[in-house]
């Protein structure tokens, strides 16, 4: 099926998205019924699975199937919430609030935490396995190459590692690498995994990645400017910690003006990838500007 503009993707995909979530973590098939529980509370916790939508609507440039498309955006969305988990503990940010609910380690306690970040990593692979999956084999296994790296040492782990020992450096540079790496590389995997699935060509994959790499900087600029100028009740977390906690930041930089700015290039950085598909990018045009706008 196709879309005319992001609004009407993400009213028809959304829910499927949810819906292919909640198979893949189907209630009463397992005896530890409070991981399971766990494990759903956090991937129904109202994202606005940005991530699914970039794999869906990458893939319908490549004529993936939306039902295969919607399976790998799911992985790749158990990943991110994994992330979120983990994220939360008190060894980490210690949040007690995700998108206006209490964090998972409060809604429950820190070990089933910890063993639902774990079992929703484990998750995602098994998922991209899958014999459900009807994508090439060769697909398969670039799909889980891929993810492995976005999710790991060379990609959001060894983000958060350099995010962690930054500290309040006021270096460009330092942020802009490990936030690309931290918040970024995910969201360029779910731009790229739609491209893996269609087999598409080196040109074709180069610009997808240039388009995912200006979305996730943006992404992150945007997340920086809610954290100092955002309403708590809108947004639905803690505001300000950034601040308090004197960590690297885009607005630590750049100032809010600045990063404003920032923000903008990044979007335009990001339409200027999609120019080679012509009309049938325009979904992924407005959802970079969606990004760039988003209150929450």
């Amino acid at each position: 099926m196709s879309f005319d503009d992001f609004t009407a993707a993400r009213e028809r995909l959304v829910p499927l998205i949810d819906q292919e979530l909640l198979a893949l973590v189907p209630e009463g098939i397992h005896d530890a019924s409070r991981l399971t529980a766990a494990m759903r509370y956090a991937l129904m916790a109202g994202g606005k699975r940005v991530r699914p939508l970039l794999t869906v609507l990458t893939g319908r440039l490549f004529d993936v199937a939306e039902t295969a498309a919607i399976r790998i955006g799911a992985a790749i969305e158990c990943v991110h919430t994994y992330s979120l988990i983990h994220d939360d503990l008190p060894a980490m940010d210690d949040a007690l609030e995700r998108r206006g609910r209490p964090t998972l380690h409060k809604a429950f306690d820190e070990a089933t935490a910890i063993l639902a970040g774990d079992a929703l990593q484990a998750l995602a692979f098994e998922a991209l396995v899958s014999r459900r999956l009807a994508v090439p084999v060769e697909a398969k296994v670039a799909l889980v190459g891929g993810l492995a790296r976005a999710a790991g040492l060379p990609g959001m782990c060894g983000g958060q590692m350099l995010d962690l020992e930054a500290g309040s450096t006021t270096r460009l540079e330092d942020v802009e690498r490990l936030q690309a790496l931290k918040t970024g590389a995910l969201i360029t995997f779910s731009c790229e995994a739609g491209a893996l699935a269609g087999a598409a060509g080196e040109d074709a994959l180069a610009a997808v990645v240039d388009y995912g790499r200006a979305i996730g900087a943006a992404f992150q600029i945007r997340d920086d400017l809610l954290d100092v100028t955002g309403d708590a009740a809108v947004v639905g977390k803690d505001l300000g910690r950034d601040l308090a906690q004197e960590k690297a930041t885009f607005v630590s930089c750049l100032g809010v003006e600045g990063a404003s700015a920032a923000l903008a290039d990044a979007v335009q950085k990001a339409e200027a990838a999609l120019d080679r598909f012509g009309s049938a990018a325009r979904p992924l045009a407005e959802l970079a500007r969606y990004i760039a706008a988003r209150t929450s």
